[in-house]
């Protein structure tokens, strides 16, 4: 029942702004099955090869990115409540990073690589798809739930987020974390300066979202959106001629100063203009990366 206008096409797949869902993603959407070998087997092996390296190569920015997040998250929950699911894990340095901060986590991780590695620093992980059923075969609950870099991916959002509501104890906390795609700063970079939809990635990028789109989707599968804020808007440099574009070495060097803006700001006399910056970004739609905090109603 997919229909919409249609804004692009990719790799043999429509992207439409779908009526029905609410937000724009390819047609047609890939079964579950499609996608269980890829993400199980494929995808860290064959898609990003070189991310559990270079996130360890990036850890003390990711840690600064972290620490956001968590902070957040504290300030919104009882010091007694400190209870964390991360859906989609990936190698595992968000939880790691939670459990020093006193957080009791678990992470669920369908990538055999990515499990592995998050087990090898620590974190307790189950080596697994998150469906509709984790809920109850989980057997616990949780006060906050963590999805970053999922709900692009998965086809079937809603079910993913009406089942993170379950698992949350009352007034739990979810924060999801994803691309910023179709937002103004990509529209200008297609409309004024010519550049392809670069940010299509069908079909391991099924779904893509804007603020307004991905706060809908919360609102209707039972959540009260809380905050919005983003991450640095990388594509900054696009607009200022640096066209990083399948150039990796452009985009690690543009990835660098990123970091290093994103550590600098952490100062103490520094991170609440960083929190306002990425905060009146959202406001925009701008960030490469937006994140929406909502609590569970």
């Amino acid at each position: 029942m997919h229909r919409g206008k249609v804004l692009d096409n990719a790799n043999n797949y429509g992207i439409i702004d779908c009526e029905a869902c609410g937000f724009i993603h390819i047609d047609p959407v890939p079964s579950k099955d499609d996608l269980d070998k890829v993400y199980r087997e494929e995808y860290y092996r064959d898609e990003k090869p070189l991310f559990i390296q270079r996130v360890i190569e990036d850890l003390e920015w990711w840690e600064s990115v972290y620490d956001d997040r968590l902070s957040l998250l504290e300030s919104k929950l009882p010091d007694e409540r400190r209870t964390m699911l991360d859906i989609g894990c990936g190698p595992g340095y968000f939880l790691k990073r939670a459990s020093v901060r006193g957080w009791r986590c678990l992470g669920v991780e369908p990538s055999m690589q990515a499990a592995t590695h998050a087990r090898s620093i620590g974190v307790d992980v189950v080596n697994a798809f998150f469906d509709s059923t984790f809920p109850e075969r989980a057997g616990r609950k949780f006060d906050a739930v963590h999805l970053s870099e999922v709900l692009e991916h998965v086809p079937d959002p809603a079910s993913i987020l009406k089942a993170s509501a379950r698992l949350l104890n009352s007034d739990g906390v979810v924060c999801c974390v994803v691309p910023n795609d179709y937002s103004p700063v990509q529209k200008v970079l297609k409309e004024r300066l010519n550049f392809r939809a670069y940010w299509l990635a069908p079909p391991h990028h099924i779904n893509y979202f804007t603020f307004d789109s991905l706060s809908g989707l919360l609102k209707r599968c039972g959540f009260k959106v809380i905050e919005k804020t983003s991450m640095f808007p990388i594509d900054f440099f696009l607009l200022m001629g640096d066209n990083y574009i399948g150039n990796d070495a452009l985009g690690r060097a543009s990835h660098l100063r990123r970091k290093m803006l994103d550590i600098m700001l952490s100062d103490p006399e520094l991170k609440d203009f960083k929190k306002e910056m990425y905060g009146t970004m959202a406001k925009y739609g701008i960030g490469r990366e937006m994140v929406i905090y909502g609590v569970k109603e």
